[in-house]
């Protein structure tokens, strides 16, 4: 699978990078997120709950950052397990460019998923993914923006691409992080 799309944050580059690398700010953004421990400076322990249509489960996945460049972009790879659910891993790329009195937040993602997961419509978990993307970045902006308001949905303009993996995420990482985790599931 394979995802991309792109959100305005109503802050500075340097806030948004601060945020997207802060765990407790992550897991209060990330639905159905339990815990997110910061093993060292480029690798996390997350663990979440997901229901994928029929499929729900506990995921225990790990995220490792890789080319950081400071407050403009970073990768991430993940991979999580379900146990019987299933198991998914995947990377993505991340970046911040400073856009008016924003930061535009774009990201390209790709994962492959297995198990029961895999048995499951790519619609279905589309759905699921894009749903999960829209409430992290619901959550996110309404947590580290909060005087400025939540934010406008994203447009079909915002959001290009194939709405595969968006979670994280979506994201994003670690917006991107979360919803990785699922769609690794």
């Amino acid at each position: 699978m394979e995802m991309t799309g792109e959100q305005l944050i109503p802050l500075p580059q340097q806030r948004v990078w601060e945020a997207l690398n802060d765990p407790a700010i992550l897991k209060a953004c990330i639905p159905g997120c339990e815990s997110i421990e910061k093993i060292s400076d480029t690798e996390y322990k997350v663990v979440m709950t997901a229901a994928i249509g029929p499929v729900k489960a506990k995921f225990n996945g790990k995220l490792l950052l890789a080319d950081l460049n400071p407050p403009h972009s970073y990768s991430i790879a993940f991979e999580g397990s379900g146990g019987a659910a299933g198991f998914g891993k995947g990377a993505a790329q991340v970046s911040l460019l400073p856009e008016g009195n924003g930061t535009r937040l774009t990201y390209k993602a790709t994962a492959s998923v297995g198990g029961k997961l895999a048995q499951i419509g790519s619609r279905l978990i589309d759905g699921v993914a894009k749903k999960m993307a829209d409430d992290f970045f619901a959550r996110f902006n309404a947590t580290v923006a909060p005087a400025i308001g939540p934010a406008a949905a994203p447009t079909g303009e915002e959001r290009r691409g194939v709405p595969a993996w968006e979670w994280v995420a979506g994201g994003i990482v670690l917006l991107l992080l979360i919803l990785f985790l699922i769609r690794r599931a």
